[in-house]
């Protein structure tokens, strides 16, 4: 498997142990990550809240208080997951950026952060790039 550095530390490198993942996304993400999250993957803050299902007077009051929803932080996870597992099998981050927001034949032509609005999708996305790791693209 290549190896890529991240510009930024990944939300989920933060744990050292699942359990305090869990914790801390049954509290909430500070706003702080979804920014964090917005920088890396570098897309429009309210592009990347829609896939995330927050709208926009949601995300006003998230930014004012400082903390999303563990729903909202779970999703947030997920795409911080897939951009780290991108960015390792491309072994550059503009490339898994690229990746992930274009159409993907081995997705039936659709665009994996599209697909990764839900989890089974991420998980298909998630497949995809392991295929691709493994030289078994589809």
């Amino acid at each position: 498997m290549k190896t890529a550095t991240i510009e930024k530390k990944p939300i989920h490198a933060k744990a050292k142990h699942p359990t305090e993942l869990i914790r801390r996304i049954q509290k909430g993400l500070s706003f702080s990550e979804l920014k964090a999250l917005q920088d890396s993957i570098d897309m429009p803050f309210e592009q990347l809240a829609a896939k995330l299902s927050i709208s926009r007077s949601t995300l006003q009051r998230r930014k004012a208080n400082g903390r999303l929803s563990p729903a909202e932080s779970d999703k947030l996870m997920r795409f911080s997951r897939l951009l780290e597992h991108a960015t390792n099998v491309f072994g550059d981050i503009d490339k898994a950026r690229a990746w992930l927001k274009f159409p993907q034949r081995g997705l039936g032509g659709a665009v994996p952060l599209d697909y990764a609005e839900t989890e089974i999708g991420a998980r298909e996305v998630d497949n995809l790039l392991g295929r691709i790791d493994y030289g078994v693209y589809s």
